[in-house]
């Protein structure tokens, strides 16, 4: 695995791809210490060097230039979704850990590719879900993990948020499903995947999807029901019609009770009395410590998850660890993403391998 720039513990790291999430990513590495960052390139470089101008870094000309840079051991994948892996595996080969925002790709066979080329060149790599290091998602985790849930039931995922035509007519790539996904794979893709990561793998889905509200070749709302291995049922619903934009939303049942987040924050805790005796207790807790507010705006996005998630995958290149959310978990929440597509383009329910 590649070793921190000059082997100090100081990271170097470029951004392929200036677009709206690129500047998250930005200030996410400027408030990590010992991360530093060195340069951008987008295919329009003029917009790379007014990046680079807001950011004050490097703009470089190509992939090609940036990634020969011996100062940068770490690159940001802010490019569309349908070219993660192609970039990701550029990256790879050239010994440059990898952070990849989500989803890993639109297609399991681009995910596989990159995942097997991070792993034979030794990088981290890491996949955007930051919501996992949310303070009430970890804490949810933690109940789960020691049993105050009990035996899980009920799970449901819901990403109800809006989006304008002139989101969509932002770039050509959006809505497209060559290159991004609708409702479920760019912004309900989030909660999906927490949804897996605490109510476990999911064995059938059955789905459907429509375009309901915008001129765009993927959906802008998709529902569907899930069976999870555990004999456990759940539901996502992901949609950009629902005018202002609500705030997601993963609720968790079990033998043991209840827990409702909201937007990364635990709003209600009800634990049954056998829960109780755990030493936890059930409670409705404040709203706080979420960043919100990409309901209605994509570029209106809080970076702390971020930090965390990137700080995490600079520690795993450092101590030659996996970092915490994999490539394979980013595998695998696409996985799902793909499932919901496949029931509903072919009206039957899908069972996942």
């Amino acid at each position: 695995m590649s070793s921190a720039v000059n082997g100090s513990g100081q990271h170097g790291i470029g951004i392929v791809g200036t677009g709206v999430i690129s500047a998250t990513h930005a200030a996410a590495i400027d408030a990590i210490p010992g991360a530093t960052l060195v340069a951008a390139t987008d295919e329009v470089p003029e917009r790379a060097r007014e990046f680079a101008g807001q950011h004050g870094c490097a703009a470089e000309p190509s992939l090609d230039t940036l990634l020969a840079r011996d100062d940068i051991n770490a690159v940001s994948v802010c490019v569309p979704s349908g070219l993660h892996a192609e970039i990701g595996i550029q990256a790879a080969r050239a010994g440059k850990h990898l952070i990849v925002e989500k989803p890993i790709d639109v297609s399991l066979a681009a995910a596989d590719r990159l995942v097997a080329a991070a792993d034979a060149a030794g990088v981290a790599l890491t996949v955007i879900s930051q919501h996992r290091f949310d303070p009430g998602l970890a804490e949810l985790r933690r109940l789960i993990d020691a049993g105050a849930l009990g035996r899980l039931l009920l799970g449901e995922a819901s990403t109800k948020w809006f989006r304008s035509q002139a989101y969509y007519d932002s770039g050509p790539w959006r809505g497209t499903w060559d290159l991004d996904g609708g409702s479920l794979m760019n912004q309900g893709i989030h909660y999906a995947d927490l949804l897996r990561w605490t109510m476990g793998p999911v064995a059938e889905v059955s789905a459907v999807y429509a375009t309901q509200n915008h001129e765009m070749e993927a959906e802008d709302t998709a529902l569907a029901v899930l069976r999870f291995t555990s004999g456990a049922l759940g539901t996502i619903a992901a949609s950009t019609v629902v005018y202002p934009g609500f705030a997601q939303r993963l609720e968790v049942s079990g033998t043991g009770g209840t827990v409702v987040v909201e937007d990364g924050a635990i709003v209600r805790q009800d634990l049954t009395q056998d829960a109780a005796q755990l030493g936890l207790r059930g409670t409705r807790l404040p709203r706080s410590g979420a960043d919100g507010g990409a309901a209605a705006n994509a570029a209106d996005l809080g970076v702390s998850s971020h930090v965390a998630q990137i700080t995490d995958l600079l520690a795993a290149a450092d101590e030659g660890r996996a970092p915490y959310v994999s490539g394979r978990d980013g595998r695998d929440t696409l996985a799902l993403i793909r499932a919901v597509y496949d029931s509903a383009r072919e009206g039957r329910p899908v069972v996942m391998a």
